[in-house]
C-alpha cells in the first residue's frame, strides 16, 4: 500500500503481523519494528523473507525510502539524508506509530544516524546494521584489497571516487560477491530488488563524499545496537567501532560477528537473529 506522508509524497509500505495479540484476558501490544533498506537507490526486498521470523516479537513495517522502489518518484532536491530521516517521523505520524524500534541497514543506517541527531526522543530503540558514518575511502579500499586483491581495490576506487553508471556497473559486477563471506542463502533475492541508479549516483557523488555523522550520535536518548560483520569491506569494522564509541555510554551496545560480511543475517543468520531478538525483547 502507499501512505501519504505530506507535501504530495507517498511511501510504499508493507506491514507484517498484528500489532495487538490476544494474551489471556487482555490484548497485548507488540512493539513496531521499522526496517530501512540499503542503497541508496534500492528497495526493501532484501529484508524478505528473512525478517519474517521476528514477526512473533514485533509488528514489522517495511517501506521504500522516498523516491525509491515502489514509493512515488520525487525530485532530486528531496534526495537528502535530512528528508529521508524526517520521513521516519512523517511515516509514524501517518500510521499512528509511537516509540518505534528503527533498524537501518547500510545506507538505511546513514538515515537512522541522521534520525538520531534530528529526532533523538522519537524511537524506543535503534539498530545500526552494517553501516558507516563517513566515506572513509582509504579504509574501504584497504578492505576490498584484503578481500579481493588489487583488482577489487581498483574497481572500488573508480566507483567511489568517480561515480558513474560505467564505474558502478564495473564495480557491482566485479566486487559484489565480496560483500559477503558465504554464498547467498537466497540467490534470487538480488533479482527481486528494484534499483534506481539515479538516486545512487546522486547521493554517492554528492552528500556521501563529505558525510560526517558521528557528532549527531551524542544526542541519542534510547538504546542503540551497532551490528557489524568483521569482514565487511564496504562498511568496515573500524567504522562501526567509531560509531559505537560516539554514542552515549549508557545507551550503546555492540555486536561483532567474526567471519561475516555486509548484513550479518546473510552470513550468520542464527547468531544475527539471536542478537536481534534479544535486543527487541530486552
Amino acid at each position: 500500500m502507499k501512505i501519504h506522508i505530506g507535501n504530495g509524497a507517498r511511501l510504499f509500505v508493507d506491514v507484517e503481523g498484528p500489532g495487538l495479540v490476544p494474551d489471556g484476558t487482555r490484548m497485548r501490544e507488540k512493539p513496531t519494528l521499522i526496517c530501512m533498506h540499503g542503497g541508496p537507490g534500492f528497495d526493501h526486498a532484501a529484508f524478505k523473507p528473512a525478517f519474517s521470523q521476528l514477526a512473533d516479537l514485533a509488528q514489522i513495517v517495511y517501506y521504500d525510502h522516498r523516491g525509491h522502489g515502489r514509493s512515488d518518484p520525487r525530485p532530486s532536491s528531496e534526495w537528502t539524508l535530512d528528508t529521508w530521516a524526517d520521513d521516519i517521523v512523517r511515516l509514524c505520524d501517518a500510521l499512528g506509530i509511537e516509540q518505534p524500534i528503527v533498524l537501518g541497514q547500510s545506507f538505511g543506517g546513514f538515515v537512522a544516524q541522521r534520525y538520531i541527531a534530528r529526532h533523538p526522543g522519537h524511537a524506543s530503540k535503534v539498530i545500526l546494521s552494517s553501516t558507516s558514518h563517513h566515506m572513509g575511502l582509504e579504509r574501504k579500499l584497504a578492505a576490498f584489497e584484503r578481500r579481493g586483491g588489487p583488482q577489487a581495490r581498483a574497481l572500488a576506487e573508480a566507483f567511489w571516487s568517480r561515480p558513474s553508471r560505467e564505474t558502478f556497473e564495473a564495480y557491482w559486477a566485479g566486487v559484489r560477491h565480496l560483500y559477503n563471506t558465504r554464498p547467498a542463502a537466497d540467490p534470487e533475492a538480488s533479482g527481486r530488488t528494484l534499483v534506481n541508479l539515479d538516486i545512487l549516483l546522486h547521493f554517492v557523488s554528492g552528500e556521501k563524499q563529505d558525510l560526517g555523522l558521528l557528532q549527531g550520535l551524542e544526542k541519542a536518548r534510547c538504546p542503540v545496537l551497532v551490528m557489524v560483520g568483521e569482514d565487511d569491506p564496504v562498511c568496515p569494522l573500524e567504522d562501526a567501532l567509531e560509531i559505537h564509541e560516539a554514542l552515549p555510554p549508557q545507551w550503546r551496545q555492540l555486536a561483532r560477528f567474526p567471519g561475516v560480511g555486509h548484513g550479518a543475517w546473510r552470513d550468520d543468520p542464527v547468531a544475527a537473529f539471536a542478537v536481534l531478538r534479544q535486543f527487541i525483547a530486552g
